[in-house]
């Protein structure tokens, strides 16, 4: 045993080395290997200091204003407009409209929170409960995304993704339920026997005893703080995910040569891309393969996803049909490759990561082509 563990470990360390050399030795050969170190430090300092800060100054603010909404009872009052919409599109219970607006306005970790609480938990089935990971899932970080793509004026396009990101919602949680009830009929039972009482109103009296003041100032900061903390841990998926999207994505600068400067490369994505063009022409509107960059970076982290769209515009690529696109599925994938393990293990459900992936996978897809007949449909109205 010993003998093939080391054996093992050997070969993938060999693997892993052939294919570091490979890909540095191909981006070297074209760039040059003095410039590609230069592009390569080049893009995360600009990444971080125009692309990091930036966003990091949306999460503090969208976290000041997600802490508001939910001192002053506004996510109690959305939860409770939402709650008739969950039974007949997401065969969930009203309650989990809450997690929705709270994945929405933070992360997708935030409806783990939720589901590990007795209270809130028991009125779901087993596989209710687990779905919450693919329904949460598709409105992570959603504020943040909103803003930042309403920020390159494209309201309407915006929208149109927003609306995606719901639809793909409804059929990553479906597909979800559907696919673990069948594999496992046993979790069509009650999280727990006995329902406890409805979800009453959190700390309201507690809350009310400081003053209006108060209440806001301390929302104000213990919100900005919590911006700053999500705004800290996008930082390697940008910096890091992002600098080696760009670097197989785009091509030399203007003037046609290497320089070192930043967000240059190898086009090896779109030259990819190329060879389906028409796939991704019809599903999503593609005119430029370049754009293919942000879901295949949204799939890890949709922070580092959002890093592109200072390049995209700068580029001329970035249009309103775009926009659209990229708001469904960075809002519906969310970098669902790197939570949903985490999430489903600390449910205790790791047999079922398999098809939680899959089925977050197919609805993104769908999100993304959603948006994009529903942004057509727009402008032609």
């Amino acid at each position: 045993m010993k003998r093939f563990r080391l054996q093992r470990s050997t070969i993938e360390a060999l693997v892993f080395l052939v294919l570091l050399i490979g890909v540095f030795s191909l981006l070297g050969s074209k760039m040059g290997s003095g410039n590609m170190l230069k592009t390569l430090m080049n893009t995360a300092h600009d990444l971080l200091l125009n692309t990091v800060f930036y966003l990091m100054g949306i999460t503090v603010l969208t976290g000041a204003l997600s802490k508001l909404m939910s001192e002053f009872g506004v996510v109690t009052l959305l939860e409770r407009f939402l709650r008739p919409l969950m039974k007949p599109l997401y065969n969930l219970p009203g309650v989990a409209a809450l997690g929705a607006v709270m994945t929405f306005l933070s992360d997708n970790p935030a409806i783990i929170a939720l589901s590990k609480d007795k209270t809130f938990s028991a009125y779901f089935k087993k596989y209710q409960l687990i779905s919450l990971t693919n329904f949460g899932t598709a409105f992570g970080m959603g504020f943040v995304v909103m803003i930042t793509m309403i920020g390159y004026g494209q309201l309407s396009g915006a929208l149109v993704g927003l609306f995606g990101a719901f639809c793909g919602s409804i059929i990553s949680t479906r597909i979800m339920q559907h696919s673990c009830l069948k594999a496992f009929p046993e979790l069509d039972a009650p999280v727990q026997e006995n329902a406890a009482d409805p979800i009453q109103e959190e700390h309201v009296e507690e809350a009310k005893k400081d003053g209006v003041f108060m209440r806001f100032l301390n929302a104000v900061l213990d919100g900005g703080k919590n911006g700053v903390e999500l705004g800290l841990q996008i930082i390697p998926g940008v910096l890091i995910i992002t600098t080696a999207v760009i670097m197989i994505t785009f091509g030399p600068g203007a003037s046609g040569v290497y320089d070192g400067s930043s967000s240059q490369g190898v086009p090896i994505l779109p030259w990819l891309a190329e060879k389906i063009h028409w796939v991704f022409e019809w599903l999503f509107g593609f005119q430029h393969m370049e754009l293919i960059a942000f879901p295949m970076t949204a799939l890890g982290a949709v922070g580092a996803a959002l890093g592109l769209l200072p390049t995209f515009n700068g580029a001329g690529i970035l249009d309103g049909n775009a926009i659209a696109v990229f708001t469904a599925i960075g809002m519906c994938w969310s970098g669902f490759l790197s939570t949903h393990t985490a999430m489903l293990d600390s449910l205790g459900y790791r047999k079922v990561i398999s098809k939680a992936i899959g089925a977050h996978t197919i609805a993104g897809l769908c999100a993304g082509i959603i948006a994009h007949f529903a942004y057509l449909l727009v402008t032609l109205i």
